[in-house]
C-alpha cells in the first residue's frame, strides 16, 4: 500500500519569532481560525480506530501494522493531526487549571470541554512533515520471511513472543537516506558469516544500526556489535570487511561521512562504558539551528526534527528573553539565563545574544563537552556549562547567585522522568527567578507533578517556601508529525 498517498498534508506558516507575535496569533486564532467540532470528532474517531491493536491474522499488511505502531496518525491529514494534538494539550492543561483552582472533583465530561485559565496558542506545525527524522535506529531480528538477518522495526512484543522485524521503507517519517543505509546494512550482515545477536544469552554478533543525518545531507552510521568470545584479531577482520563494504563495495552508494562501531555486551552502553570506534570518516557531523552551528557526536542528544527544532528553540528563546521591551523597543542584552538539563547547549546558545550570561547544567559529560565545543564553535564567550546532576549542582549554584540580582530567568527541558524535587525546590525558592520556561514532551506524566510543585501554595513540609509561579502562556510545537506526540512550551511567571 502506498502510504504516502493516504494522507493529504499542508504546512502552515511557522514564522512566529516574537512574544508579541505569539500573543497576537493566539488572539486571532481563538476567534476565527477553528476547525468545526464535527470534523474534530470525526478525526478523533478515526484516530481511536487506528490505535486499536490488530491481530496478526487480520486483513492489514505488515507495512500497515508497522505504520500503526511507529506513526499511529498516518491515516489522518496533517490538519487533523494538529487539531487532535491541540485538543489533547488543552485537556492536559485544563487538568492543571482544575488542580490549581482546587476543583479536583471535576467529571471527565467537563475535562473534555473545559479550557485552561491561561492562553494556549495554536500548535505550531512542523515545517517538514515527511522524512523529517535526522536520527533512526533500526533493529535486527527475524523477518516476515523468517530470515533472522532482517533490518527494520518490530511488530509484536517479547512478552507474547510474536516479534517480527519489518522493513521500514514505507514509513512517512523516515528519510530516504536512512532507508538506504538500513537496506545496505541488511545486505552486509546477510553476506557476513557471523550470526545476528537476537537474544544476548543465545549468542550472535550483529546488532542494530543507528543513522544520523543533517540538513546538508551528511550521514553518520553507528553499528552495534556483540563481541561474544571473538579475539581482537578476529574482530579486526570483520570491522575491515564492514569498512570495505561501505567505502568500496555496494554500500558506497550511501556516501557515509562517518562510520562508527561500538562493541557491547550490554543492551545499552554509553561512550564512557565502551568508546565508539571511528572506522571511517569524521568523528562528528554538524548541524545549524537559527544560524548557530552544533557538533553532533554519535550519542549526543539533538532534536530529531531539525526544521521543527528551529520553531521550538525560537519559541523558547522568545518566551525566555523577549526581543523587545515592554514599550516595544529592541531590548538590550541583559540578565542571566539558567539552562537546566541543557544537553548539548542548543537552547542556551540560541538565546545567548539576548543575555549577558548563560549557565547550563547537564548530567551527561559527553553532552557537556559538546556544549562547550558548540559555544566555542560559535565564538560565544558568555556561556558556561557545568557537568553533574542538576539536583546536586543547582542548590549550591543558587547560593552563589545574588538573590537580589535582576534578570535571572530559568529554562528546564527534562527527560520524561521530570525534574528531581530538589531541582524544583531550588528554582522555586530563588526569588530572583521571575520567569521560568518548561519544555516537556510528556506534560501529562511526571512533568505535571513539577507544574503543580511550582504553582502550589507554600509548603514548608516539602520545603517549597518560595512565592508560587503561575502558568501564563502555553505553546504546543509539533516535532513529530504522524505520531500523537508533540512538545509543550509552558511559561510560568510570578
Amino acid at each position: 500500500m502506498a502510504l504516502k498517498t493516504a494522507c493529504s498534508r499542508s504546512v502552515m506558516s511557522t514564522k512566529r519569532n516574537h512574544m508579541f507575535t505569539l500573543w497576537k496569533t493566539w488572539r486571532l486564532c481563538s476567534t476565527n481560525d477553528t476547525i468545526p467540532t464535527s470534523q474534530v470528532k470525526a478525526s478523533r474517531k478515526r484516530w481511536r480506530k487506528s490505535k486499536k491493536k490488530h491481530p496478526f491474522t487480520d486483513h492489514l499488511s505488515w507495512e500497515e501494522r508497522l505504520a500503526d505502531v511507529v506513526t499511529p496518525l498516518w491515516r489522518l491529514s496533517y490538519e487533523e493531526q494538529l487539531e487532535l494534538k491541540q485538543k489533547h494539550q488543552e485537556r492536559i492543561l485544563f487538568q492543571l487549571t482544575e488542580h490549581l483552582s482546587g476543583d479536583l472533583q471535576s467529571h471527565s465530561s467537563s475535562l473534555a470541554v473545559g479550557k485552561p485559565s491561561f492562553p494556549v496558542l495554536p500548535i505550531l506545525p512542523s515545517p517538514k512533515t515527511d522524512g523529517y527524522r535526522n536520527k533512526s535506529t533500526f533493529s535486527v531480528n527475524r523477518g516476515v520471511d523468517g530470515n533472522p538477518k532482517t533490518v527494520g522495526f518490530y511488530v509484536g512484543t517479547g512478552r507474547e513472543r510474536n516479534i517480527v522485524c519489518v522493513n521500514g521503507d514505507h514509513l512517512l517519517n523516515m528519510p530516504e537516506k536512512h532507508k538506504l543505509v538500513a537496506r545496505c546494512y541488511q545486505e552486509f550482515i546477510r553476506l557476513s558469516p557471523l550470526e545476528p545477536c537476537l537474544l544476548f544469552h543465545t549468542g550472535g554478533h550483529w546488532r542494530e544500526v543507528t543513522i544520523r543525518t543533517n540538513a546538508a545531507g551528511h550521514t553518520m552510521a553507528i553499528v552495534y556489535f556483540h563481541p561474544q568470545a571473538l579475539t581482537q584479531e578476529e574482530l579486526a577482520v570483520h570491522k575491515t570487511e564492514l569498512v570495505h563494504y561501505f567505502t568500496q563495495g555496494p554500500g558506497a552508494v550511501c556516501e557515509l561521512d562517518s562510520l562508527l562501531f561500538q562493541e557491547s555486551s550490554m543492551t545499552r552502553c554509553t561512550h564512557e562504558e565502551s568508546p565508539y570506534q571511528l572506522l571511517h570518516g569524521q568523528p562528528h557531523i554538524h548541524e545549524e539551528v537559527l544560524g548557530f552551528k552544533f557538533r553532533i557526536s554519535a550519542d549526543a542528544f539533538f532534536q530529531v526534527n531539525q526544521p521543527a527544532a528551529e520553531v521550538l528553540y525560537g519559541t523558547v528563546r522568545d518566551l525566555c528573553v523577549p526581543k523587545t521591551d515592554e514599550e516595544g523597543k529592541p531590548a538590550k542584552p541583559s540578565g542571566t539565563l539558567l539552562d537546566v538539563c541543557c544537553g548539548t547547549g542548543a537552547i542556551g546558545i540560541t538565546a545567548s545574544p539576548r543575555v549577558d550570561r548563560i549557565i547550563g547544567i547537564e548530567l551527561i559529560e559527553q553532552a557537556v563537552e559538546d556544549a562547550i565545543h558548540n559555544a566555542s564553535l560559535n565564538n560565544l564567550l558568555n556561556c558556561q556549562f557545568i557537568p553533574g546532576k542538576a539536583e546536586v549542582v543547582l542548590p549550591g549554584l543558587m547560593s552563589q547567585l545574588n538573590s537580589a540580582a535582576e534578570g535571572l530567568t530559568a529554562v528546564v527541558n527534562p527527560a520524561r522522568a521530570g525534574l528531581h524535587h530538589k531541582v524544583v525546590r531550588a528554582l522555586r525558592n530563588q526569588p530572583a527567578i521571575r520567569r521560568l520556561v518548561f519544555v516537556s514532551c510528556k506534560p501529562d506524566g511526571e512533568a505535571m507533578r513539577n507544574f503543580k510543585e511550582f504553582c502550589c501554595a507554600p509548603d514548608p513540609q516539602k520545603k517549597l517556601t518560595g512565592e508560587p509561579f503561575s502558568p501564563t502562556l502555553a505553546v504546543p510545537v509539533d516535532m513529530f508529525p504522524h505520531t500523537p506526540h508533540c512538545e509543550l512550551v509552558l511559561l510560568f511567571e510570578r
